[in-house]
């Protein structure tokens, strides 16, 4: 693989300051990118609540997946980690658990932020853990007009793909932005996250159309259930 084209270009783009056009994706294997944050959409990997989940992630490939559609690999990218994946099992399930274990961490940090908790200091280890490994990434390269960040990599880092999720969780907890973040008002079926980026910070639901009319719908038909 050439590095210099796949893990500084592919990865440095999205989640270092510069937004990159996603591929298109339909089916199971189409994540949704509604969050706001590269962070939160990587929390939003795992659909229903936490009492009644859908994990999304269930194999290495599935991360794959979601690293390629959030825009942070590219398809040179996937191709090689895939195939260092099937080389070194075990290495792919360690970073599959990596991951998911980084995603629910963030999830109760941000959770309890959103609650006006302080959050659990194992939570935040987990993320502290994976910063530094991130930030060791990241560098200022030179462009035709001026300078941007860039993400180096390791060639065959399978974890590669969590690195700007880190930066952007750790950049979000301490921006006043934070105070913007809301949890899915469906409780029973959601536990989706997102920025309220409304005027009147009003926002309630992750997808109206999905979340906002079924609870509106549970709620008219229990009030038809209670006048009979």
């Amino acid at each position: 693989m050439a590095e210099e084209a796949t893990g500084q270009e592919a990865v440095g783009q999205r989640g270092a300051g510069q937004a990159t056009a996603r591929p298109e994706a339909t089916g199971e294997n189409a994540f949704d990118f509604s969050g706001g944050e590269l962070c939160l959409d990587f929390a939003n990997t795992l659909s229903g609540s936490r009492e009644h989940p859908k994990e999304r992630l269930k194999s290495y490939q599935d991360l794959l997946a979601w690293g390629s559609q959030a825009g942070i690999l590219n398809d040179e990218d996937v191709r090689y980690l895939g195939r260092i994946a099937a080389e070194h099992p075990r290495r792919a399930a360690a970073a599959l658990a990596g991951a998911t274990a980084l995603r629910e961490a963030l999830f109760r940090i941000v959770a309890s932020v959103i609650a006006g908790t302080p959050p659990k200091d194992e939570d935040l280890a987990t993320l502290n853990a994976a910063l530094p490994r991130a930030l060791e990434h990241l560098r200022v390269a030179p462009r035709a007009k001026g300078c941007e960040w860039e993400w180096t990599g390791e060639e065959g880092a399978l974890d590669r793909m969590l690195w700007p999720i880190a930066r952007s969780a750790a950049d979000l907890l301490v921006s006043s932005e934070v105070q913007r973040v809301r949890r899915c008002a469906n409780r029973e079926e959601c536990d989706w996250l997102f920025i309220d980026a409304t005027r009147n910070r009003s926002r309630r639901w992750c997808d109206m159309r999905s979340c906002g009319n079924r609870t509106k719908a549970r709620r008219h038909y229990a009030r038809k259930k209670a006048a009979r």
